[in-house]
């Protein structure tokens, strides 16, 4: 009789710790498809940013610093997404991405205030179109990383917790990191931006 309860006590805890395993996996799961939602809205802004340029360039021939600034904290971005989406949750690949982004919200901001002086850009129909792509993927972006915010939230509150941080620390469940907004005040500020 001793025996049988012991075996359904050993039983009870190899359920529970299965239980509290495949917890852990599906909340970093989710957080890692949260992650494949932002990656495609960012490659979806990676692709309309040239084109920006391209159509900017006609118009604001004598401003190729800015141009060019632009382009470069692009690829920036586009490399640490790379990093990124090969390991979502990561504490140097997310703050990686999350300065990279700042960067190029910045030089996006000061190429949106350049082409505000240019009225002939202003009205461009590719132009307003491109932009009201990119201000539609803005958005998208938005609610994703905050998707993504709060995957990452609930798997790290269910591997804080008793006894799940067993299971965890034993399986080498790492917390995830926040994708968090690293720009000044002043960049944080979304660009005025007109093309009526």
């Amino acid at each position: 009789m001793g025996l049988i309860i012991v075996l359904i006590i050993v039983a009870v805890v190899v359920v529970a710790f299965i239980g509290l395993y495949n917890t852990l996996v599906s909340g970093r799961n989710r957080y890692k498809n949260a992650f494949a939602q932002i990656d495609v809205q960012l490659k979806r802004r990676y692709d309309l940013i040239p084109n920006l340029v391209e159509t900017a360039k006609g118009y604001i021939k004598h401003e190729r610093e800015t141009l060019e600034a632009v382009i470069q904290a692009r690829n920036q971005a586009v490399s640490a997404n790379k990093q990124a989406s090969a390991s979502p949750g990561a504490p140097d690949a997310m703050k990686g991405l999350s300065q990279a982004e700042g960067m190029l919200a910045g030089a996006l901001g000061r190429f949106f205030a350049l082409a505000e002086a240019y009225p002939d850009l202003k009205a461009n129909q590719t132009m307003s179109q491109l932009m009201e792509e990119l201000t539609s993927t803005e958005n998208k972006i938005s609610f994703s990383r905050q998707a993504y915010n709060d995957a990452v939230m609930n798997f790290n509150i269910s591997r804080e917790k008793f006894p799940n941080t067993i299971v965890a620390n034993l399986f080498n469940f790492q917390a995830a990191q926040l994708l968090e907004a690293t720009e000044s005040e002043e960049e944080r500020k979304a660009p005025k931006v007109s093309f009526s």
